[in-house]
């Protein structure tokens, strides 16, 4: 399969810091993915500060998948990891995916037409109608319920899950806001959202099965003050006007 002469019509942007456990499996799954799809699409695993062989891994990967491109950044943060690569994507629609794959990947064909044809941005939502979780523990939810009452009270009201992994952009719309984030943490994605409905861009939120992963890297009780924080940054930057387009 040659590399693609045109945009693709797809964009799948996979974060990866210290992922060379289950990088593996997730190309696997998005190889068989692709395959079964009519569509042509490209894949940006953007490796940003790994200790780790997670980068040497995407390479080689690379060498034998043509659809699969690899961006080296420097700086560590997942938000300025996504921010990377929904930027130098191509794609007419830009998927972001959390690495573990926590969401089956042929979900990812509700995120874009012909099944869901009149959006700007696309969210997976662990609390939208028709979601399932699986194997959560109670604590993670009930602290992922919390944070999400702020985010709604402070940025977002009526959105149900900001901080599922999986979200979807029309390309327009990326180029439109991934250059105004300022947060390059785990809130990246109130952030993006906030930006968004500041632009008047429409959000739908889709529920999904979703498999709870107990190797995940979010510090919930460190991480959870420090998007508390941001949360507050993010309705100050609103107030002064830092989200108005460059």
């Amino acid at each position: 399969m040659p590399r693609m002469s045109q945009p693709p019509f797809l964009s799948i942007i996979i974060p990866a810091h210290n992922e060379e456990t289950r990088l593996p499996a997730a190309l696997e799954k998005i190889a068989v993915y692709l395959a079964e799809q009519s569509f042509e699409a490209e894949v940006l695993v953007v490796e940003n500060g790994s200790s780790d062989q997670t980068l040497a891994l995407a390479e080689s990967y690379s060498e034998r998948l043509p659809w699969l491109r690899v961006l080296k950044e420097e700086q560590a943060g997942k938000g300025r990891a996504v921010q990377r690569g929904a930027l130098e994507a191509h794609g007419k629609y830009r998927f972001i995916a959390d690495v573990d794959f926590s969401m089956p990947v042929e979900q990812i064909n509700r995120f874009i037409p012909p099944e869901l044809p009149d959006f700007d941005i696309a969210i997976a939502s662990r609390e939208a109608p028709g979601a399932v979780r699986y194997d959560e523990p109670p604590y993670r939810h009930f602290i992922g319920r919390v944070f999400n009452t702020l985010v709604r009270v402070l940025a977002l009201p009526g959105l149900q899950d900001t901080q599922c992994g999986f979200k979807c952009f029309r390309g327009t719309v990326a180029e439109q806001i991934f250059p105004l984030q300022t947060v390059m943490g785990w809130t990246f994605d109130v952030e993006l959202l906030f930006i968004a409905r500041k632009h008047g861009y429409h959000i739908v939120e889709i529920g999904i099965p979703w498999y709870h992963d107990r190797y995940s890297k979010v510090r919930v009780l460190k991480d959870s003050l420090r998007m508390a924080l941001d949360l507050l940054a993010i309705r100050w930057n609103g107030l002064r006007g830092r989200y108005s387009p460059k």
